[in-house]
């Protein structure tokens, strides 16, 4: 039978090297297997299944450095997890036996013991008998926090197995945006960059593990990972085992394709994921280790770890070329060390020949991910957006205290200073009146929270102000010019406004957002628990963070990558502060594990999506036109597939629906499962009720507040940052809430250098009018 497509030409910027030791590997991993029982008469592989998938190689590509006890232990792992993809296939996917898969998981992490002391349970299957052994075999050599991470990263890898389980027996293709959340935990490669650090003996230090930077480098190596196994793997699990769960079948479905387009369109993603890895590399790393004072000993773990991913990245492909388990047919099979040696693949870094120089010039300049992202031209006139017709079928409900709470949020604003410029309040003077009433939040806020009560609703009206304003504000005083490190410093300095022992009890602002920060924590946070106000301030501190992010994307004058983009715009939107005020009053009666569950985290983020890509619909003409932004989600799709803005504007429509469609499956379909799966009573369970219903309050508030209000309408818009620095130049000097560079002004306790001298500070302003006016 022919291949369903062609394999495209893939980036491999890094050459794959072999490990000298993959011999004595192949016949250890015999053996183990063996004696785990995986073999002869386990119904799933003889020893020929193993020699052909040849494991071996793939371990000795991926992990070239290792000595051979280490690749003789990290093979063992890729066994066992590949034996247990295969086991579970058979057992429980071909007979759609979801409760039997279940039961099954429920006891892999009894197996999985922080303290080995504890000991295990008695196995009952090879991968019961393989988790075990390896288990007590790694976990000794690295710390508590590392067992931690791995352990997370094996469980979301073996439990997700029931969401493509659930996908299968519904016959249902995930859309593009939930398919590539739940391939990383179905696909395993976070849990293989766990491996990364042990081979590599590169253990990240816990203290950074869980910032951006490496979160992004795992999650871009993940995809990268994953999207070319889809590439790899299409013919067997989409024409063999009955999948649902392939990139390129979802993007057959969603983008309406054909299968050689629809790989080439992965490829690209796939391409663009790894520009992201390299531009997060050299972008973002070294300010981590600056933030962090990392030592030369822990700066090196990280570059080692990095250095790992990318040979994982590299050999993987590599591995895919060879192994029999895969549609490889341009490769040839290479069965020896020397023969994998010598016998490379056909894809090249640098391709060679006649005439190749310029196709490779091309996937650095036109390709999505290369220099591509960099030549947006800002301030193109766009004009008015045709705007589509937006599915909604929640109904809306207005909350009867709107007209109260509005005029309670507009004394609020103003006695924030946030309707005029004030002498030594430095980012006041962000809104005029008009702008301020053509926001209207309260309109918003009423529509999310039709229910609550009068004082309820107007301190969430004050948040919606606050947020709304501080997205504002920081593109006018850190974009123009770039300036990343003073917003971060501003964003960092008000961190320290939301104490968690005594929410009154912060220090004292100076700075409007300050002020407004400090006012609606103190009201907020005192009633909460301690592990709530934990989870609100988190909240907070990620959306600060991700303002500087795009910042600092403006100043690479970097139209982010699309999954990127996608993940961080819940974060700049606000989002999880709004799902975690929704929560608090009414969590107690639902388990920690179920609200951080991924179901739950999925029906938050569908509905978040929705509400995002909503909001760039509607502001593509004030933010691309009128304010020179590059984080939106229809410029986003026009960059990337090359296509004008209404072919772009389709696209992010349909995805829209799909997020929609989405979170309905998951509130009729899922949430059911989830009562049953963690014995939720009637309480818990209408506790998550109530949770969604909030959620379709919250999308069918933001729709009608989008339509309803002025602040994106043509008439009411204005250039920035032209017209906030005109309303500024009748004050002093000393007034002006111009960018952190100015010496004169602190941001939130911090003093940026600027030029200096006579005649500086009109320079300054006279250029960065000019530069608004003229788009340069």
């Amino acid at each position: 039978m022919a291949q369903p497509f062609q394999l495209p030409d893939f980036y491999l910027p890094h050459p794959a090297t072999l490990n000298p030791h993959l011999e004595g590997a192949r016949e250890h991993t015999r053996g183990w297997a063996r004696g785990m029982g995986m073999l002869e008469g386990s119904g799933i592989w003889e020893l020929q299944d193993l020699e052909d998938h040849d494991y071996a190689l793939l371990c000795s590509y991926t992990h070239p450095d290792c000595d051979s006890a280490t690749l003789d232990l990290v093979t063992d792992w890729y066994v066992w997890v590949f034996f247990f993809d295969d086991h579970f296939l058979e057992t429980f996917k071909r007979s759609l036996d979801r409760a039997g898969g279940q039961a099954y998981l429920d006891r892999l992490p009894l197996f999985m013991p922080m303290d080995l002391s504890d000991g295990f349970p008695e196995p009952t299957n090879p991968v019961e008998a393989g988790l075990a052994d390896l288990w007590a075999r790694t976990v000794p050599h690295m710390s508590v926090e590392w067992r931690a991470r791995f352990r997370e990263s094996t469980e979301h890898l073996l439990n997700e197995s029931i969401w493509e389980l659930s996908n299968i027996n519904e016959g249902r293709v995930a859309n593009p945006v939930e398919y590539i959340e739940m391939r990383r935990k179905v696909g395993g490669a976070p849990w293989s960059a766990g491996l990364v650090e042990f081979a590599a003996r590169a253990e990240v230090p816990a203290r950074v593990a869980g910032s951006r930077p490496l979160r992004v480098l795992r999650d871009t190596f993940s995809d990268g990972v994953h999207l070319r196994n889809d590439l790899f793997s299409y013919e067997r699990e989409i024409q063999d085992e009955g999948e649902l769960s392939n990139g390129i079948l979802v993007l057959e479905r969603f983008l309406d394709y054909p299968t050689q387009q629809a790989a080439e369109a992965v490829n690209e993603i796939l391409t663009s994921r790894l520009h992201q890895f390299e531009n997060t590399l050299v972008a973002e790393l070294p300010l981590l280790f600056a933030e962090f004072a990392l030592t030369p000993s822990e700066i090196a773990k990280v570059g080692g770890y990095v250095k790992g991913l990318q040979d994982w990245q590299s050999g993987g492909h590599e591995w895919h070329m060879r192994s029999s388990r895969y549609m490889n047919g341009r490769a040839g099979a290479a069965t020896t060390a020397t023969d994998a040696a010598t016998d490379g693949s056909r894809f090249s870094a640098i391709p060679v020949g006649l005439g190749t120089s310029a196709a490779q010039l091309r996937r650095y300049v036109d390709l999505p991910g290369g220099l591509r992202q960099f030549t947006h031209v800002p301030y193109q006139q766009v004009g008015p957006t045709p705007l589509p017709e937006f599915s909604m079928p929640f109904p809306l409900r207005l909350n009867p205290h709107l007209e109260a709470a509005r005029e309670h949020n507009y004394a609020w604003c103003r006695d924030m200073r946030y309707t005029e410029p004030v002498s030594g309040v430095p980012d006041s003077g962000g809104w005029t009146e008009r702008s301020m009433r053509n926001a209207d939040v309260s309109l918003c806020g009423a529509g999310i929270a039709p229910d609550i009560p009068q004082s309820a609703l107007e301190l969430n009206c004050d948040w919606l102000a606050w947020g709304t304003y501080a997205d504002d504000w920081f593109p006018m005083a850190f974009a123009y010019p770039a300036d990343p490190i003073g917003a971060k410093a501003c964003a960092d300095g008000l961190k320290s406004y939301m104490p968690l022992d005594s929410p009154e009890q912060g220090p004292l602002p100076t700075t409007a957002l300050q002020h407004g920060l400090a006012d609606l924590w103190e009201r907020t946070a005192t009633p909460l628990t301690r592990a709530q106000r934990e989870i609100l301030r988190g909240s907070i501190e990620e959306m600060l963070d991700s303002w500087v992010w795009e910042i600092t994307n403006m100043a690479q004058h970097r139209i982010p990558d699309p999954v990127d983009y996608i993940e961080m715009r819940r974060y700049t939107f606000g989002s999880q502060l709004t799902s975690n005020l929704a929560r608090f009053g009414s969590e107690e009666a639902v388990p920690a594990e179920v609200w951080s569950s991924g179901t739950v985290k999925a029906l938050v983020n569908s509905a978040s999506d929705y509400a995002c890509l909503m909001n760039d619909v509607f502001s593509y003409q004030k933010e691309i036109q009128f304010e020179g932004e590059i984080h939106n989600s229809v410029l986003v799709v026009q960059n990337f597939f090359g296509c004008d803005r209404d072919h772009a504007l389709a696209i992010v429509h349909d995805l829209m629906n799909s997020r929609l469609d989405q979170f309905q499956h998951l509130a009729a379909n899922e949430l059911p499962i989830l009562y049953e799966d963690f014995k939720l009573d009637a309480a818990g369970r209408q506790t998550l009720e109530d949770y969604a219903q909030g959620l379709r309050n919250w999308l069918a508030g933001i729709l009608n507040w989008h339509a309803g209000v002025g602040r994106y309408r043509e008439e009411e818009l204005e250039y920035q940052p032209a017209a906030f620095l005109q309303r500024l130049a009748a004050l002093p000097q000393s007034a002006a809430p111009v960018p952190a560079t100015t010496p004169t002004l602190p941001v939130a306790g911090f003093t940026a250098p600027a030029a200096s001298g006579l005649g500086t500070s009109a320079a300054r302003i006279a250029g960065l009018l000019t530069a608004a006016a003229t788009g340069r």
